[in-house]
């Protein structure tokens, strides 16, 4: 429980990849209307289909916001297969453990965006 807080808190304090790109090729926009948190994710993507840059951009608690940071670095140089592939089981790795029931979908909001970046219309 504790790597949980310190990874969670080191996030949050100090996100990874937090910002806009310039030109990203995908964007998807989450919400959790249970508690407000928003993010909206950005991919560029290489001449071969990988992820050649990832930027996150929201408002929301601690979880939802280290979740983001901690999964956008994991993204980085993945085909969108890959990314696919990414599930809660990976959050909850790279959170050092699972989440209390209540916050999972702060944890998991990121995948929501990265469900509509993939799906998005190519920019």
């Amino acid at each position: 429980m504790e790597l949980y807080r310190e990874i969670v808190l080191e996030h949050f304090r100090d996100p990874r990849n937090q910002g806009h790109l310039d030109h990203p090729d995908r964007i998807g926009d989450a919400t959790n209307t249970t508690c407000g948190d928003k993010l909206t994710l950005e991919l560029s993507l290489d001449t071969t289909g990988r992820v050649s840059a990832v930027a996150f951009d929201g408002q929301g608690c601690a979880i939802s916001q280290a979740s983001a940071s901690l999964l956008t670095e994991e993204m980085k140089g993945k085909t969108l297969d890959e990314l696919r592939a990414m599930d809660r089981e990976c959050v909850f790795r790279l959170l050092g453990g699972p989440v209390s029931p209540g916050r999972e979908n702060c944890a998991l909001l990121i995948l929501h965006g990265r469900d509509k970046a993939l799906n998005s219309p190519h920019a």
